[in-house]
């Protein structure tokens, strides 16, 4: 095999996986917007040909990102699952934003991607939509294995809190600015798992 078919095979192997995370990278550090069809093919590396063979359209590739995001475990709402964790230790780890050496700090990336594509029929707003609802289940499902007397209204406070606290480190480049959101969620847990008293008979 000479040197030209040795390369084109390396860059063929691989080829939506690589693809998959340069746009991750890329994506993160520029925005989707930013972010051109063919530095994607140049940062993968892939010929543009195997690109669009993969991503007909940079929909496509935005969408499988995503996808890719949320099956991965790099999201805040996977600690929700983690079976090592107590359901209220699961829902504050959502307020852990990226180490300090993660700079710049990164907000949600599916919020992020519903700004960016705001009609709310597109498919990225769908799936950021999905994805953001998906969290509130989860929370509303660990809230009432709690003991949560309305589960679904605290969840809704408590991923608003989350949300909150991610945009926020993200504008001010602060990664422990979850403390603050942090300790309000711990009051609001206490204070749903706190009996109302009855008035007497």
């Amino acid at each position: 095999m000479d040197a030209t078919s040795a390369k084109t095979e390396r860059r063929g192997r691989g080829g939506r996986e690589r693809i998959l995370v340069a746009a991750a990278v890329l994506f993160a550090k520029q925005g989707i917007n930013a972010t051109g069809m063919e530095q994607v093919a140049e940062a993968a590396p892939v010929s543009k040909r195997t690109l669009y063979a993969h991503f007909p359209a940079k929909s496509d590739l935005v969408i499988a990102y995503l996808r890719d995001l949320a099956a991965s475990g790099r999201t805040l709402e996977s600690v929700l699952t983690r079976e090592d964790l107590d359901p209220r230790e699961r829902i504050l780890r959502l307020f852990d934003l990226p180490s300090p050496d993660e700079s710049p700090v990164r907000g949600c990336p599916f919020i992020d991607a519903a700004v960016e594509f705001p009609d709310p029929r597109s498919a990225i707003h769908t799936f950021a939509r999905e994805q953001k609802m998906l969290m509130t289940q989860l929370v509303t499902e660990l809230t009432a294995e709690l003991g949560a007397a309305e589960p679904a209204t605290i969840a809704e406070q408590l991923v608003t809190l989350a949300d909150g606290a991610a945009s926020r480190a993200m504008v001010l480049d602060q990664p422990d600015y979850g403390r603050h959101a942090r300790a309000a969620a711990e009051i609001l847990l206490d204070r749903a798992m706190t009996p109302t008293p009855q008035p007497p008979a």
